[in-house]
């Protein structure tokens, strides 16, 4: 299996989803969203993953490369290939599909509680639960992909023609959040998030919800090949 993940530089650590998806077998390819010219062929790709970013997908100055990755997820669908987008990811995978992507009423950043939709039952029990946020902006799940979790916020994941959408971060681990709160600084400041608890909470939800992020790619992966 071989995977592309895209993310921004610098930033394109897929954490436990990756670690996970290595454990099925899965080898990386990497792709910088700032240079969609330079991205790799669909060619021989099994699946394709869409990390988060503190880009917005309506901003003007990211248009070109917002485009090129909605089309990314749209020609992965039209051939069959499985994708997973995370945060601005999933924001991504709304607007390519026809769903809508806007500022939140209000940000989400630290462990939020996801509770599950009416929608599939299976996965009822891997989304429910605390997971890792840092977003400012929400979506609405477009034509042909079924809601899975929401909260008072707005959707939280989605699944449509073997594409899973999640607002919420699995994939985090300890470091990926020491990176994000040392780099954010003044924007967790800002939004009243103190970083060294964040970082402490995160280190003790990671060993208490790692489970469910294997659980939930498995999940995906085996809706992926049906």
């Amino acid at each position: 299996m071989r995977t592309l993940i895209v993310g921004n530089g610098g930033d394109a650590d897929a954490g436990l989803v990756g670690q996970r998806l290595a454990e099925h077998g899965s080898t990386f390819e990497r792709a910088a969203r700032e240079y969609p010219r330079e991205w790799p062929s669909l060619g021989g790709i099994d699946v394709v993953v869409l990390l988060g970013s503190d880009w917005s997908v309506y901003w003007e100055s990211n248009a070109v490369e917002v485009e090129a990755e909605a089309d990314l997820v749209r020609t992965a669908r039209r051939r069959g290939v499985p994708v997973f987008g995370i945060c601005f990811g999933a924001q991504i995978v709304a607007h390519a599909l026809g769903g809508h992507v806007e500022r939140s009423p209000r940000h989400e950043i630290g462990w939020h509680h996801v509770g599950q939709d009416t929608g599939e039952t299976a996965a009822d029990h891997v989304l429910a639960g605390p997971w890792m946020q840092w977003h400012y902006d929400r979506f609405t799940a477009p034509p042909g992909m079924s809601t899975l979790a929401i909260n008072d916020v707005g959707v939280q994941a989605m699944y449509g023609t073997r594409t899973l959408a999640t607002q919420f971060h699995p994939e985090v681990t300890p470091a990926i959040v020491q990176r994000w709160a040392s780099v954010g600084a003044r924007e967790l400041e800002a939004a009243g998030v103190d970083p060294k608890h964040l970082c402490e909470i995160t280190a003790a939800r990671v060993i208490e919800r790692g489970d469910a992020t294997a659980r939930l790619v498995d999940w995906f992966l085996e809706k992926a090949a049906s």
